[in-house]
């Protein structure tokens, strides 16, 4: 499979979707967050967007959203049971499996998503993580977990004027 270009591709559909501005609506806002959604033109569904302002260097607010093992997500992100490198593709991408815990008191399964992750940073200090679903030979899908499809998907930590 060719990671690498799926890897790119989400990297661009990312950026587009930041790009475009049209059709966003607001579904949730509370205090400096805020939840936006519009309908998908690549499947059935919508797409969602949060955005918020956390007053720090980007670098530093990175640090708590990076895909890793081991990382901060882990720690804080209560939908964010386990992170695995599967393979690193090359510095900036890898091949990543998560894992989600059960919930409404077990009525949902735990998931599992293998993904392959790009990191990229632009010139405005922006970095991002962009990620799709792909299979991988080391991953198959495993007994109790129900294994999920993640669409492009990421985070954009940007830095904002003053």
């Amino acid at each position: 499979m060719d990671y690498t270009g799926a890897a790119e591709a989400a990297a661009d559909t990312l950026l587009s979707y930041r790009k475009d501005e049209a059709g966003w609506k607001l579904c949730r806002k509370t205090g400096e967050v805020a939840v936006y959604w519009r309908p998908s033109t690549e499947f059935t569904g919508n797409l969602y967007k949060g955005e918020g302002l956390v007053e720090a260097k980007p670098e530093h607010v990175w640090e708590c959203l990076k895909p890793e093992p081991g990382g901060l997500r882990v720690t804080w992100d209560n939908n964010v049971q386990d992170f695995q490198l599967l393979e690193a593709v090359r510095d900036d991408i890898s091949i990543c499996r998560t894992v989600t815990p059960s919930a409404a008191m077990g009525i949902i399964s735990p998931r599992d998503f293998v993904d392959v992750v790009m990191i990229k940073r632009y010139e405005d200090g922006s970095i991002t993580s962009n990620a799709t679903n792909v299979e991988h030979p080391s991953c198959p899908p495993q007994r109790y977990f129900v294994r999920g499809f993640n669409h492009p998907c990421g985070c954009f930590c940007a830095p904002v004027s003053g």
